[in-house]
């Protein structure tokens, strides 16, 4: 049974994320520096664009780099940064052929242990720990993959009834407030930050 998603918000491109978990993870890949519908809808566009119904890793991974990056970058562009993007998931789709033979699936569907399965996540190209977090977090609560302890791994954003992330998001109502979450730090970030420069520069005045 495929998992009902809403991370697109567009029914084609969340009933792709549902049912690839290659899209799933390219979607993750993508979701930085632009709005994650704009991200999530990524997957689906590629797909359309190279004329399939959905991602083939084997095929992203042999695409000439100069043409795949055209391919993302046609208007629409697939992202604000359309050719990095497209080297990225390249990248993305060279690892999965190579380590686990071009199925992403294979990532997770064995994974003793949420300890593990973050492991594997941020082993992956363009994953860092808060996205491989995320996305475990986004398995756990929307896919069903929940091996032992895997809430734990994903730190805050394995949290139930929490906003914080694309993990949370079932509608445009919890998208609403995942981004009213994201604004949020943003801005205590920024004031920490506006606080540090003026207690640097008052220690640096008075020395």
């Amino acid at each position: 049974m495929t998992p009902e998603i809403h991370l697109a918000q567009q029914p084609d491109a969340d009933e792709l994320l549902g049912r690839s978990p290659l899209a799933a993870l390219v979607g993750m890949l993508l979701d930085q520096q632009v709005p994650m519908e704009w991200a999530f809808s990524g997957p689906y566009t590629i797909a359309t664009r190279m004329g399939h119904d959905d991602l083939d890793a084997q095929e992203i991974a042999a695409q000439d780099p100069e043409s795949f990056a055209a391919l993302l970058s046609e208007k629409p562009a697939v992202h604000r940064y359309p050719g990095s993007m497209a080297q990225r998931i390249q990248q993305l789709c060279r690892f999965l052929v190579d380590e686990y033979g071009g199925e992403a699936a294979a990532v997770w569907r064995d994974a003793a242990s949420g300890k593990e399965l973050l492991a594997r996540l941020e082993a992956l190209p363009g994953f860092g720990k808060q996205k491989a977090q995320i996305f475990l977090a986004l398995l756990g609560k929307q896919y069903g993959v929940t091996p032992k302890g895997w809430r734990e791994a994903a730190g805050a954003y394995g949290e139930k009834n929490s906003y914080r992330s694309a993990a949370d998001i079932t509608g445009p109502e919890s998208l609403t407030k995942v981004r009213a979450h994201k604004q949020e730090m943003k801005a205590a970030a920024k004031a920490a930050k506006t606080a540090k420069s003026a207690k640097s520069a008052k220690a640096n005045g008075s020395s």
